[in-house]
C-alpha cells in the first residue's frame, strides 16, 4: 500500500486489504496465517469475527518473549526506527491480553515464553476437526431418525444384512455385537431417543456399534435436549422426552453416565468418501461443511427457521435444501416426511417411524434407499406426514420448473468424467441460450443431444476426399483390435424418449400432459410440427418396445435411443427448396445450353474446345449432384412414410449403457426393430479385425457397393462404446462417406481435380477436438440424469453442446 514499510499513513488501507484476503481464503476453506502484532482487542476484533463469519476455530499463537530480548534485536534493526517505550507498552498490552482471549472467543492459545521454546519449534502439526472423516470412503448405510423404535432398527438392519451376536454383557457392548459381513458401516442421523417405546435398547445398539468401529453418529435434536436433562439443565419434559426420561429411570447409575458421555461425545456432522458425503441429522448448507462453529452446530441439529409458526404450531423452517448447489451429497433427517426424495444432490430420509411410517436407510454410494415399517403408531405427530401432498412431481420436479439463467449464460466449465473439465466461452454461450429459449422442447425432456461426428483422414488416394482406409488406420495406430462399421442411414440424427406410460413420463421427467415421450433434434428442437404424428410415432416404438419385452428385459419404464430418422427432407425442406433444388435446377436450366452454344461455336471452328470440355464435365456433375439429393427425399404424407433406424439404447432407469460394446447395442435393437418392420429398420454392420487384411478389405468393399448404389457411407466405431488410447478417450465414432455424397456437401464440382486437390489441404483437427467435447458433454447429461442430478446440473451439458455448435468449425466437416 506504500513505497515506504515506515509509511504509518498506509495502515488502514494495508489492513483493509489484508481483512478481505483473509476473507477469501477463509470462505475457501484455506488455512488463513495472520502475522500481526494483536495485542489490542479491538485489533482482533475483526479477524475473530472473520473466523466466526466463515465458521472456522481462531487459534492463538502468542510470542511472549522476555522485554530485555526484545529490546536488544529491536536495537539492531536498521529498517524501523521507534523509541524504546514501544515495546513495554506492547508487552504491557499482551499481559492483559491474555486473561481474556478465550472470552473473545479464541479457540485454542499456544504461549511460547522463551526464546529456547520458540527454537526448539520444528513446524505446526495441523490436527483435522473431529468432522473430517474424508478418509472414510463406505460403503455406508444412512439410517433416519429412529426415535426409540428399536424393534424396526433391529429389522431394518438384517434387512441390509447386518448380523447380530450377543455377547457377555459390559459397558461397552451392552450384550451385543453387530458388524456387516461386508465391512460396511452404518451413520446414524441422530434423534436416537424420544417418543419411541425403547429409547435404552436403542441407544445400547447404537453406541455397541460405534464404540466397535461399525457405525457413526451425529447428534440430534432430541439428543441434545436429552444431555442437557443428564447434564443437570432445567428442561421442559415435551415432545417425547418425558417416556424417555422414564424409560432410563430403571437403568444402571453406570449407564445413565455412559449415555451422557456418548451423547456429549457426538460431532456435529460428518464429512465423508473425500468431500462427496456430508451426513448431519437436519442438513446443512455449503458453506458450512467440514467447519466448526456453534452455528454449525445448531444448523446441524435444528436447520434454520423463519422464527414463525404454521397452523400447528411447529416452527417454519427455510428449505435450504431448494438453494443448496453443493458438490458434496447431503443426507439428514429431522423433519419426517412419507417418502424419501432427492433435491438438489440432497435427500432427507427421516420417514417418520415413530409415528406409524416407516425406517428407512439409504444405501451409499448405491444410492438406494431401503425402508421398513413401523408396526404401530407410537406417537400421534403434530403434523400430518403427508402434509402439502406433491401434486404427482417429486421435490426436484418441482423446483426444476423454474430454471436460472446465470448457471448457463458467461463463461463457465463444465466437469466431465470421460474428458475433465471442458470450457464454455461466452460468446458461445450467448448462441445456446438464443437457441434454447426460442426453439427448444420442453426443458425437462432434454436429457441428451447427440455429439458432432468427425470425418476421416483426408484421403491420400486419386479421385477420393474420403475413404475407409483412414478411418481403420487411426483406430489401429491406437491399439484397437476390433471395430465395428455400420451403414450411414440417409436421414437426419435424432434422440428418442420414450416412456411406457404418461405415468412414468410424470414421475422420471416430470412432465405431464405431455405424452409418452418426445422425438428431438441434435440442436433441441421439435421433429414433429404435427403433435397427433408425433403421437403415434412414439406409440408405434412404445408398441415395439412392449412386444419385445424390452421394459421387462431392461427392467424400466423409459428409454432414451440414439436414432436417424428418415427422410432426411422431412426435416431439410427448406434447405434442399431453397439451396440445393435451387442449384439443380439452376444447373439444368442452363447447363445444357452453354454446352450446346460451345459447340456450335467450336463447329464454327472458333477455337472452344477447352471451355467445351470444362461445361460438358459440369453438367455432367450437376446430373450427378441432382441425383445424389434426390434420394435422400421421398413424399412424406403420413407415418407410414418416415423410417427410423436405432443405433444406441443410451439409457434406461438406473443406467447409462455406454458401459456396453457396439455389438450388444446393434443385436438388443434388432429385437426392437422386427417388431415393428414397418416403421423400424435395422441397421446394417459388420465387426471388423483390424489385424486381417483380408477382412479390412472386405468391409472396404461393402463399402464401395454402399456408396456405389447411391448410399452416404458408413460409420466406423471401436467395439467399445468408449475406448481410450495413449492420449486419452478415441473418436467414439467416425464417418466415412461416399463420392456422390460428398458432392452434396461441396458441391456440383467439388470433384473437378483443380478443387478436389484444394479440398484435400482440410484439415480435421478443431472437428475432431469438437466431437470429443461433445461426446464427454452428451456421456456426462446422461449420467448426471440417472444419477437423479438437478436439471441445472444436466442442462450444463446440454448448453455445452449447444455452444461448442456455434464455434467457428467448417460444417462440411
Amino acid at each position: 500500500m506504500s513505497d515506504d514499510e515506515n509509511d504509518q499513513t498506509a495502515t488502514e488501507d494495508a489492513f483493509n486489504v489484508l481483512k478481505y484476503i483473509a476473507g477469501i481464503r477463509l470462505k475457501r476453506g484455506l488455512l488463513t496465517v495472520i502475522d500481526a502484532t494483536n495485542v489490542q482487542p479491538e485489533a482482533r476484533k475483526d479477524f475473530i469475527s472473520l473466523a466466526k463469519e466463515y465458521h472456522c476455530l481462531p487459534v492463538a499463537i502468542v510470542l511472549d518473549l522476555p522485554e530485555r530480548l526484545l529490546q536488544d534485536r529491536n536495537k539492531n534493526r536498521t529498517d524501523r526506527n521507534f523509541g524504546p517505550h514501544v515495546i513495554p507498552m506492547q508487552r504491557s498490552q499482551l499481559r492483559r491480553s491474555l486473561k481474556y482471549l478465550g472470552r473473545e472467543g479464541v479457540r485454542h492459545i499456544h504461549i511460547l515464553n522463551s526464546e529456547e521454546k520458540v527454537e526448539s519449534i520444528q513446524g505446526i502439526a495441523r490436527d483435522p476437526l473431529y468432522n473430517n472423516l474424508k478418509h472414510l470412503s463406505g460403503p455406508f448405510d444412512i439410517i433416519g431418525d429412529v426415535h426409540g423404535c428399536y424393534d424396526e432398527l433391529v429389522k431394518l438392519l438384517k434387512e441390509l444384512n447386518y448380523t447380530f451376536e450377543s455377547v457377555a454383557y459390559d459397558l461397552v457392548n451392552f450384550g451385543i455385537k453387530v458388524r456387516h459381513p461386508e465391512g460396511r458401516k452404518a451413520v446414524f442421523l441422530g434423534d436416537l431417543v424420544d417418543r419411541g417405546p425403547k429409547t435404552p435398547q436403542v441407544l445400547k445398539l447404537v453406541m455397541s456399534m460405534v464404540q466397535d468401529s461399525s457405525a457413526l453418529c451425529v447428534p440430534g435434536n432430541h439428543d441434545a435436549k436429552l444431555l442437557k436433562k443428564l447434564k443437570g439443565s432445567d428442561v421442559k419434559l415435551k415432545h417425547g422426552l418425558a417416556e424417555t426420561v422414564e424409560q432410563l429411570s430403571a437403568e444402571e447409575p453406570e449407564f445413565i453416565s455412559k449415555v451422557q458421555d456418548f451423547l456429549e461425545g457426538l460431532v456435529s456432522h460428518y464429512v465423508l468418501d473425500g468431500g462427496n458425503l456430508v451426513v448431519a441429522h437436519a442438513g446443512l448448507k455449503e458453506e458450512m461443511h467440514g467447519r466448526g462453529s456453534g452455528a454449525v452446530r445448531t444448523f446441524c441439529m435444528y436447520g434454520e427457521t423463519t422464527g414463525e409458526t404454521d397452523e400447528f404450531g411447529l416452527p417454519v423452517r427455510y428449505n435450504w435444501a431448494s438453494d443448496y448447489k453443493g458438490k458434496a451429497m447431503v443426507v439428514y433427517g429431522h423433519t419426517p416426511i412419507p417418502n424419501p426424495q432427492w433435491l438438489n444432490r440432497t435427500i432427507c430420509i427421516d420417514t417418520g417411524c415413530v409415528f406409524g411410517g416407516k425406517l428407512t436407510a439409504l444405501r451409499y454410494p448405491e444410492k438406494e434407499v431401503i425402508s421398513v415399517n413401523a408396526e404401530k403408531t407410537y406417537f400421534e405427530p403434530s403434523r400430518p406426514l403427508d402434509y402439502n401432498p406433491l401434486t404427482g412431481l417429486s421435490f426436484q420436479q418441482e423446483h426444476d420448473d423454474l430454471l436460472e439463467i446465470d448457471d448457463v449464460r458467461g463463461k463457465h466449465i463444465v466437469e466431465t468424467r470421460l474428458l475433465g473439465n471442458i470450457t464454455i466461452r461466452e460468446d458461445n454461450s450467448i448462441a445456446a441460450l438464443e437457441v434454447m429459449s426460442r426453439f427448444a422442447i420442453n426443458p425437462k425432456w432434454l436429457i441428451y443431444l447427440p455429439p458432432t461426428m468427425s470425418p476421416s483422414e483426408t484421403s491420400t488416394r486419386a479421385g477420393y476426399l474420403e475413404h475407409p482406409e483412414e478411418a481403420l488406420k487411426y483406430y489401429a495406430t491406437q491399439g484397437v483390435e476390433t471395430v465395428v462399421c455400420e451403414e450411414k442411414h440417409m436421414g437426419s440424427r435424432a434422440a428418442v424418449i420414450v416412456c411406457k406410460d404418461e405415468n412414468a413420463a410424470l414421475k422420471t421427467f416430470g412432465v405431464g400432459n405431455e405424452g409418452i415421450g418426445v422425438c428431438y433434434t441434435r440442436t433441441g428442437r421439435a421433429f414433429f410440427h404435427e403433435d397427433q404424428l408425433e403421437k403415434d410415432f412414439l406409440e408405434r416404438i412404445n408398441r415395439a418396445l412392449t412386444l419385445s419385452g424390452f421394459w421387462d428385459k431392461f427392467k424400466t419404464d423409459w428409454v432414451c435411443l440414439d436414432c436417424e430418422l428418415m427422410p432426411w427432407s422431412a426435416k431439410a425442406q427448406a434447405l434442399l427448396k431453397d439451396q440445393y433444388a435451387a442449384v439443380g435446377a439452376a444447373s439444368a436450366a442452363a447447363l445444357p445450353f452453354v454446352t450446346e452454344a460451345l459447340q456450335m461455336a467450336k463447329d464454327r471452328g472458333i477455337a472452344a474446345d477447352s471451355l467445351l470440355t470444362e461445361f460438358v464435365s459440369k453438367n455432367e456433375m450437376s446430373g450427378r449432384f441432382i441425383d445424389s439429393y434426390r434420394q435422400y427425399c421421398w413424399t412424406v404424407n403420413s407415418l407410414d412414410d418416415y423410417q427410423l433406424a436405432p443405433f444406441h439404447i443410451l439409457a434406461t432407469e438406473g443406467v447409462v449403457h455406454t458401459d456396453k460394446d457396439h455389438i450388444w447395442h446393434m443385436e438388443n435393437i434388432r429385437s426392437i426393430c422386427e417388431a415393428d418392420t414397418g416403421l423400424l429398420i435395422v441397421t446394417p454392420y459388420k465387426v471388423v479385425d483390424l489385424k486381417n487384411e483380408e477382412a479390412k478389405n472386405e468391409v472396404t468393399n461393402w463399402w464401395n457397393h454402399l456408396t456405389e448404389s447411391g448410399g452416404e457411407g458408413m460409420v466406423i466405431k471401436p467395439l467399445n462404446f468408449i475406448s481410450k488410447g495413449a492420449k486419452g478417450i478415441l473418436q467414439p465414432a467416425i464417418k466415412c462417406r461416399g463420392k456422390e455424397y460428398l458432392r452434396i456437401i461441396y458441391g456440383p464440382t467439388y470433384s473437378a481435380p483443380e478443387n478436389l486437390t484444394r479440398l484435400k489441404e482440410r484439415s480435421v483437427g478443431g472437428k475432431r477436438a469438437l466431437a470429443l467435447r461433445e461426446f464427454a458433454l452428451g456421456a456426462e447429461g446422461l449420467e448426471r440424469f440417472v444419477r437423479k442430478e438437478p436439471l441445472r446440473k444436466i442442462h450444463e451439458c446440454i448448453f455445452g453442446v449447444l455452444a461448442l455448435e456455434s464455434e467457428a468449425i467448417d460444417p462440411r466437416l
